[in-house]
């Protein structure tokens, strides 16, 4: 351990015994919460699969869901029998922890992620013993890495993507960065820009490739007919009903989108505006505004119960893992956290179902996939809600220059399919005990 690292154990130290006794306090009235933290911690570990002797063991850290979705693709293209391998599936948040148990269940023994603590850290590595451990995106732990690598453990990261605005904070600490970095043994990254920046934070520059998004592969992304057909009649629409669904809305955002709601809705009376907040808990604020607005709305969870199909014009999606589902009845889309200054959403969960995708100046964070729909015509730029409702309305009342749109946007995604096995490869190469992938 060298002096920053060291220096980084000691203040995360001292800061954990300020820090977990409240969060110990504030969690403990709720059970799942509770079972989180201690995991978290290293401890409570019960119902652990046992590690089988000659069987490798994949330790697959998935932020969210959608990493888990990317997580998925890869686990799909390794084309590795269960009877060859076991699978160790970690998220950080509550939400991507009850979609990897659903998406996940018989293939993966699924866990909270350990904090950055090195005896966290410790605990959980002595307990389910990897042989890989696999870091969707760009997650860089200074002692999941250094703990993996004193007990052996070969370290990637897949899929990974670092954006110019996320790297700046990394780069004030590269003292740091660089000496953990040297220490992972490959770097699968999405894009040449996320590339030359993971170097420019001390990744060794022979050990990094560019594979492209995995989430372009993923298994949702195979059109399900039966699935639409269910969607459209639990918001009782068709093919003609125009439907404008905003993704992933964050912050201010919810405030604009009321006035984009009122623009709309005056000139097409039959509109159906679906939101999906970013965060879940953030559904209840949605539907305050919508309320002080004197806007009719439902909740999704209201939906399709006996007697109560849709009838407001407004629908507040307060689901997890749904969003991208319900991308397939809409007639425009809006990907949200860039009318705000929160880097975007990724737009191409939307375009996969040939959709036209419209988004805000902010896209620091998925500035590839922006740049690659704009490329091929299926994406529109907009400067502030204003212009987001003149776009929209021109496309809702203008259906076939939509689909055209769409058209394009579906076509730009297909470019880029293949990358989940491309991943796939690189985990499977750095498993000496495995066969390549097909």
């Amino acid at each position: 351990m060298n002096i920053f690292h060291f220096a980084y154990n000691f203040l995360a130290s001292g800061l954990s015994l300020i820090v977990l006794p409240a969060i110990w306090c504030h969690e403990k009235r709720d059970p799942e919460r509770r079972a989180a933290l201690a995991q978290r911690l290293g401890y409570n570990l019960q119902h652990l699969e046992p590690a089988i002797p000659g069987r490798p063991r994949i330790w697959i850290h998935a932020v969210s869901v959608g990493e888990v979705k990317a997580a998925e693709a890869i686990v799909s293209a390794l084309d590795i029998p269960s009877a060859k391998a076991s699978i160790l599936l970690t998220t950080t948040t509550m939400t991507g922890q009850r979609y990897a148990c659903r998406q996940f269940d018989g293939r993966a023994t699924v866990r909270y992620a350990p904090v950055d603590l090195w005896g966290a850290t410790r605990r959980f590595l002595c307990t389910h013993r990897p042989d890989l451990l696999v870091c969707m995106e760009t997650e860089i732990w200074p002692n999941w890495i250094a703990q993996a690598h004193r007990a052996g453990i070969k370290t990637v990261f897949i899929n990974g993507r670092i954006s110019d605005r996320s790297i700046r904070p990394y780069m004030k600490i590269r003292w740091l960065m660089k000496p953990i970095l040297e220490k992972v043994d490959a770097f699968s990254m999405i894009s040449e820009a996320d590339a030359r920046r993971i170097i420019s934070l001390g990744a060794p520059a022979h050990r990094v490739q560019i594979n492209g998004n995995a989430k372009m592969d993923a298994p949702d992304l195979n059109r399900d007919d039966a699935v639409i057909q269910d969607l459209k009649r639990l918001y009782a629409v068709d093919e003609n009903t125009p439907v404008f669904i905003a993704g992933s809305i964050r912050g201010a955002e919810a405030d604009m989108l009321m006035a984009v709601y009122e623009r709309l809705a005056t000139q097409i009376p039959s509109l159906v505006f679906i939101l999906a907040p970013r965060h879940i808990n953030k559904s209840s604020r949605i539907a305050e505004i919508a309320r002080a607005n004197g806007i009719e709305w439902q909740y999704r969870t209201g939906l399709g119960k006996p007697g109560a199909g849709r009838s407001a014009p407004m629908v507040i999606l307060d689901t997890i893992g749904e969003l991208r589902d319900v991308y397939s009845i809409a007639s425009v889309v809006f990907c949200g956290a860039s009318l705000v200054p929160l880097g975007g959403q990724n737009v191409l969960e939307a375009a996969v179902w040939a959709k036209p995708v419209l988004f805000g100046p902010s896209m620091e964070d998925f500035e590839e996939a922006r740049a690659l729909l704009e490329t091929f015509g299926g994406g529109i730029g907009v400067r502030d809600e204003m212009e987001l409702a003149d776009r929209a309305l021109y496309l809702l009342k203008h259906p076939a220059e939509a689909r055209r749109l769409g058209r394009l946007a579906k076509r730009a995604v297909l470019s880029n399919r293949g990358a989940a096995l491309r991943h796939a490869r690189v985990v499977s190469d750095l498993l000496p005990t495995m066969g390549s992938t097909k």
